[in-house]
């Protein structure tokens, strides 16, 4: 059994496992072979933290938990199994016990909150001609097409799903604020890390898709974590 912790990397909403290409190639590139990617549903944060579990309980040895978005909610929900280590969170939400992200987004709403909509069956939507302005306007208007045709759009039910027993009370974290976020406000993130008092946390001057556009420093504050 290896002491360098697998690493699970956890999506958020609008999103799935491949939002994290960059981050995967670089850690990889850096030697870090046992890499993990949940799919979540998103069909509510009960189903996704439990699905989350799975693929920690699969793993023989220490687990890294790494959260973007919504997928820190996720995080701090699932991450209370005894193998893993530490949270990382990017870009995002850390609820503690009884928020969820939608009440947290109502307390301070980011920039892009009105380019979110439902259909008429329930799943939320980033509008397609709003998604690069809202989501990752440091990337190319032809990568943010790209996100914005392939977002997976979660159950509007779950944004209002509250956390439980936050993980980040009993295990070691580290947060990237971005500071030009529009989905999540940065002074929410500020908030949310400081509350925590992580271990690190570092700002970078990106969108809410700082996994994508700088997965350089990400994966500095990941190995910094792995290290830890």
């Amino acid at each position: 059994m290896s002491d360098t912790p697998a690493i699970v990397l956890v999506h958020g909403f609008w999103g799935g496992a491949a939002h994290w290409a960059e981050v995967i190639g670089e850690l990889h590139r850096r030697g870090h072979s046992d890499l993990h990617a949940v799919e979540n549903p998103l069909t509510s944060l009960a189903d996704d933290a439990e699905r989350t579990r799975k693929m920690v309980r699969q793993i023989d040895g220490p687990v890294l938990l790494v959260g973007h978005s919504y997928g820190g909610a996720v995080i701090t929900e699932a991450g209370d199994l005894p193998n893993v280590t530490g949270l990382v969170y990017i870009a995002a939400f850390a609820p503690d016990a009884g928020e969820s992200p939608g009440g947290l987004t109502q307390e301070m709403p980011p920039a892009a909150f009105e380019n979110i909509a439902p259909d008429s069956d329930g799943y939320l939507w980033i509008k397609q001609d709003k998604f690069h302005e809202s989501f990752a306007q440091d990337l190319t208007p032809e990568e943010a097409l790209v996100m914005a045709v392939t977002q997976k759009a979660p159950l509007g039910s779950t944004f209002a799903d509250a956390v439980t027993a936050p993980a980040w009370r009993a295990k070691p974290s580290w947060y990237q604020v971005s500071t030009e976020d529009r989905m999540i406000h940065p002074d929410n993130e500020r908030r949310m890390a400081a509350r925590m008092d992580p271990r690190k946390t570092i700002e970078l001057k990106a969108s809410h898709a700082s996994l994508a556009s700088l997965p350089g420093p990400v994966c500095d504050l990941i190995e910094a974590a792995a290290r830890g």
